[in-house]
């Protein structure tokens, strides 16, 4: 079983930046597609950006140009770098993998396996 743990979230001020890391201590991380997906107090878990096996990316429309996501499978570990910080961005963020051996970069939630226990983003107005 995949065990994720996130880390790197706090506060920040609008146009701020910060990055996002999760470790991953499976032993098949390197075949996982490895994704971030974010929810807000009342609003629905929504995905952000997905990376596959061999580091194809997509990302969400509202984080597109600002926020990057990448992977060293050396060291089992998934980044979201995210720049441009804007007020809306402020959720609970969370590090999910997708067993799945296709490859395809899916932003839905009930298509990952696995999940850490999220990080805060606040972002300041």
């Amino acid at each position: 079983q995949e065990q994720l743990v996130e880390s790197g979230g706090g506060l920040v001020q609008a146009g701020g930046s910060l990055r996002l890391s999760c470790a991953a201590s499976g032993r098949t991380f390197s075949n996982y597609a490895m994704a971030w997906f974010r929810q807000a107090p009342g609003k629905e878990r929504e995905f952000v950006a997905v990376i596959n096996r061999i580091s194809n990316t997509y990302y969400a429309d509202s984080v597109k140009g600002r926020f990057t996501i990448s992977r060293d499978n050396f060291k089992n570990m998934v980044y979201l770098q995210m720049n441009s910080l804007k007020p809306e961005d402020t959720a609970f963020y969370y590090c999910a993998a997708d067993r799945s051996l296709g490859g395809a970069l899916r932003t839905v939630a009930t298509a990952y396996d696995y999940w850490g226990q999220g990080t805060q983003v606040t972002v300041s107005s």
